[in-house]
């Protein structure tokens, strides 16, 4: 007979943090330190979304005014990136929002953290690969090397499309270096940050060169209804820019293999934000005072294109090359991050289990080849920017839970409370919690729609096979056996 009592109890069961600290010395711990997760930070937050969502940004939204939407996106991330460093410090394992969420609210609400965070990766893998692909192929085409169409763009015959060839060789590249191990991957990634921002600032510098100030006015665009323009669509331009913050995820999620992760997480989390923010403010103000802001609504690779149509060609190439190396160090992070949730996940058993196994090199690899395989597909089938606004969608619910689950942390007494502390304690979690809610609410009705879907697919997925799953249950029969076992002792 259903107990209702029982399946509900189930949903709201804490996993203990000590029982999370047993199991994620599997992983490769101490390889990372500050320098390098900050490299994973700033490659995943600065990649992709500094050559291309300024132009589609400020196309569709926000007009000259892009560098605002960028600046309230920075605060509210700042916010909850503060909730961020609060839950690194405290609970540094494997999985970020979800363990966390699993700790502090119960096993369901950490699936839906989880679940909302594994959409964010997928398609942020996809879309990243599918970035590199339109860069290299503009790189390509300066050469008079013309890819076939048929090899250019996700599955769509009448639009004469089968596969994105650049964007698999990018994913599965990705994946061979992951496999060897976390250490050498992080040693190749902070050279390709580096090198990633002194072409930043060189594009910045020479396109300072061709700005024309009449490209600034009107600074905030009359509204044209919704959210195209104006301040609604300022607003609606910084929920769309929140792609770019999943970068916080990411490092956090690799937290159970960093050095002192109390000090060096924290530290990272607030280097990512400073240093990202100023190169997007200052590549957006560039890109839009060189063109008019309606001239990138078609352009794929906006800021070599702006280059390119003002005679710095050699630059404009220049900026192609680090672009796809910028992107290709987002694609490490993001397959760092995903692959550790992952792990997490099959960890707790609320995937098959198997995802919670690594290799001698202490990577999670089955999860990689997983991360992998999936995002190849869904890059395949879907349209990327149709899939973008589910990645924004994901990476606010995560922020919202987080920022206001520092309440419930702060009175937990089973937790090292020693390290970083969110400051302006109660007051400062709710503005983040609901800062966020805000931006959740600006997001268009097709991501709310996607959103939706995919969360009513996860419960679904929770029900049928992670309640069953979980490694809670499991415990719980090892215990019934063991007291059955031991009844008819206590019998005689």
């Amino acid at each position: 007979m259903f107990n209702q009592n029982a399946f509900w109890a189930k949903f709201i069961r804490k996993e203990s943090p000590s029982n999370y600290q047993k199991l994620d010395k599997r992983l490769d711990g101490n390889a990372l330190g500050t320098k390098e997760l900050t490299a994973i930070g700033v490659g995943t937050v600065v990649g992709a979304a500094i050559f291309i969502i300024p132009g589609v940004v400020a196309a569709n939204y926000a007009g000259p005014a892009v560098a605002i939407s960028f600046i309230i996106a920075a605060i509210v991330a700042g916010l909850s990136a503060l909730a961020y460093a609060e839950f690194s410090s405290a609970l540094p394992f494997a999985g970020s929002a979800y363990t966390w969420s699993n700790i502090i609210y119960g096993e369901f609400f950490g699936w839906v953290a989880g679940w909302a965070l594994l959409a964010e990766y997928l398609i942020a893998l996809a879309y990243s690969a599918s970035a590199w692909s339109a860069y290299i192929r503009g790189f390509l085409s300066t050469f008079g090397i013309t890819i076939p169409k048929a090899l250019t763009s996700t599955f769509a015959p009448k639009a004469g499309t089968y596969i994105d060839l650049f964007a698999i060789i990018a994913v599965l590249l990705v994946w061979f270096l992951l496999s060897r191990g976390i250490r050498d991957t992080a040693k190749v990634e902070n050279w390709l940050v580096v090198g990633k921002i002194i072409v930043i600032i060189l594009f910045i510098a020479v396109g300072m060169t061709a700005i024309h100030p009449d490209n600034f006015h009107p600074f905030i665009p009359k509204n044209e209804g919704g959210t195209r323009f104006g301040w609604s669509g300022i607003v609606a331009g910084a929920s769309q820019i929140f792609f770019a913050y999943i970068g916080f995820d990411m490092m956090t999620s690799n937290a159970a293999e960093a050095k002192n992760a109390q000090k060096t997480v924290p530290r990272a989390i607030f280097a990512t934000l400073g240093l990202a923010t100023a190169l997007f403010i200052g590549a957006s103000l560039v890109m839009v005072g060189m063109f008019k802001y309606t001239k990138y609504a078609t352009i794929t690779d906006p800021a070599a294109w702006a280059l390119r149509q003002t005679g710095h060609v050699f630059v404009a190439n220049l900026l192609s090359i680090v672009a796809l190396v910028g992107i290709f160090s987002m694609l490490i992070g993001v397959s760092l991050g995903g692959s550790r949730l992952m792990y997490a996940l099959g960890r707790d058993g609320l995937l098959p289990k198997q995802m919670g196994q690594v290799n001698k090199a202490g990577t999670p690899h089955i999860a990689l080849s997983v991360l992998a395989i999936v995002s190849i597909i869904l890059g395949a089938i879907f349209p990327i920017t149709m899939l973008t606004n589910l990645v924004s969608a994901g990476t606010l619910i995560a922020f919202i839970m987080i920022s206001f689950g520092v309440l419930i942390l702060r009175r937990r007494k089973d937790i090292d409370h020693s390290g970083f502390k969110m400051p302006l304690y109660p007051v400062l979690p709710v503005i983040a919690g609901l800062a966020s809610m805000m931006l959740f609410w600006q997001l268009n009705v097709d991501a709310k729609i996607l959103a939706a879907g995919w969360f009513f697919f996860g419960v679904i997925i929770y029900v049928v096979y992670g309640i069953r799953h979980s490694i809670k249950s499991n415990n719980v029969q090892k215990s019934s056996s063991s007291v059955k076992k031991q009844a008819p002792l206590v019998e005689e």
